[in-house]
């Protein structure tokens, strides 16, 4: 091949690698901005009187002298509102019959709606479910049911060759001449001292227990669940994995044997996780009993099956790479085949272990189907280390999946779901980061 057409392939590979590079992170700033601008809203958002209401009875956090108070100022600008939904009911009891049932319907759903967004009225019978005894916590969703108070969505067909189009009527409307009419600009007009919105930084979002199925509290068993989940997947995974590879390397001789295992081992990297685990609920959970019922324990050792091809090989490879000298030289001056393998080859390698281990780290705490059948709950207490060998906890990847999917207020919990997600990724990147430390701290003493 002539110089100057492999200089000019030299270029359009290294071209190309630089255009790849470019593309992976323009796709992970695509990826990674919404999650941390969005999830980051779970801990930085406007929090409304509710919102420390919440945190002061329910948590025990925050002035209590300094919230009533305030409590005070915010009862004075809610009680015109109060009075205006009295007001009207009076009113109602002396129209005639068929008014009153007109006005019915529409007037129950302004009251709900005002319950939904300051909370219960004065005087009534506390409700049983938490989210039903405080109003809006978060200034955002304020505005979004002030929004719903105000107007009422119907579909329009009256194009019979369309489909139907969603047209919003101001409630207004609908009690024009009665004693009803001001509360709609009223609340327009006075919904900030209703409702005092200030910028609040949530770091307990992280530390806090949910309340209510996440609509009030933080996700603290969510996260020591995941921590719990893929420690205990490292901690059964890597002796076996490394184990594992330096037979394949080190004792086992070339055959059909041999040959048949690393192609098992490669089929198994490839299997879907749903596949491990069905495993992990049929053999650890109904046939050896590892537990009673699904638990940290289960999962874990369901995840460890699961990046266990991963670390053999990378371990293997890594092996594989140390120079033969290094173990020939062992040899010469009176090392055994183990001592060889402990203070030589598996120093040596041990950079090209850690990345796998790094690899599998990322994998086995974003895991969901593995987890599904054996260990994870919707919603449950953190646990302390003695119960993972018999309990079940909730898991930020399949709560994540849960809230997004399954949870019967899907759009009043966005922020957790951002933050659960934001969390997650947060703790993948400080877990590889810590085995990235680690890894470069031993290849530094390795060379010396």
């Amino acid at each position: 091949m002539r110089l100057e057409t492999r200089k000019l392939l030299d270029k359009a590979f290294s071209g190309l690698g630089l255009i790849a590079i470019a593309v992976m992170a323009v796709a992970l700033l695509l990826i990674l901005a919404p999650i941390i601008w969005r999830g980051s809203k779970a801990f930085v958002f406007k929090g409304t009187i509710e919102h420390r209401r919440v945190m002061l009875e329910q948590f025990g956090r925050g002035n209590a002298e300094k919230y009533r108070a305030e409590a005070a100022e915010v009862a004075a600008a809610r009680a015109p509102v109060y009075q205006m939904l009295n007001d009207f009911e009076s009113e109602m009891k002396g129209m005639e019959r068929s008014e009153r049932r007109a006005y019915k319907k529409p007037f129950r759903e302004v009251e709900k709606g005002i319950k939904v967004l300051l909370g219960p009225i004065p005087g009534e019978r506390m409700p049983v479910l938490l989210r039903q005894q405080y109003g809006q916590t978060r200034w955002d969703r304020t505005l979004v049911k002030l929004h719903e108070v105000l107007y009422s969505e119907e579909w329009d067909y009256s194009n019979p060759e369309a489909m139907g189009v969603l047209v919003e009527k101001p409630r207004i409307d609908l009690f024009k001449g009665t004693k009803l009419e001001p509360l709609f600009p009223y609340l327009e007009d006075h919904i900030e001292e209703m409702m005092r919105p200030k910028q609040t930084f949530y770091w307990q979002f992280i530390t806090d227990t949910s309340k209510d199925s996440h609509i009030f509290g933080g996700i603290w068993p969510e996260v020591l669940g995941t921590l719990y989940l893929t420690l205990g997947a490292m901690l059964f995974a890597i002796p076996m994995g490394v184990v594992a590879a330096i037979y394949l390397c080190e004792y086992a001789k070339e055959g059909r044997v041999v040959s048949f295992l690393r192609i098992c081992i490669s089929t198994l990297a490839g299997v879907p996780s749903i596949v491990f685990g069905l495993f992990g609920l049929a053999f650890f959970l109904n046939t050896i009993h590892v537990s009673d019922s699904k638990s940290v324990l289960a999962g874990s050792l369901t995840l460890s099956l699961l990046i266990l091809p991963t670390i053999i090989r990378s371990s293997e490879e890594a092996i594989l790479a140390v120079p033969r000298t290094y173990k020939e030289a062992a040899l010469g001056l009176g090392a055994g085949r183990w001592h060889t393998i402990m203070s030589v080859i598996l120093p040596a390698s041990l950079p090209g272990i850690l990345t796998g281990i790094v690899i599998s780290m990322g994998r086995a705490a974003g895991e969901t189907a593995p987890i599904i059948f054996t260990a994870a709950v919707s919603v449950g207490a953190p646990l302390k280390i003695w119960e993972t060998l018999s309990q079940p906890t909730p898991a930020l990847p399949w709560n994540i999946y849960n809230l997004c999917t399954e949870h019967e207020a899907v759009d009043e919990i966005r922020h957790v779901q951002y933050g659960m997600v934001f969390t997650l990724v947060a703790i993948v990147l400080l877990l590889n980061l810590a085995a990235i430390l680690m890894r470069a701290r031993i290849s530094k003493k390795l060379r010396g």
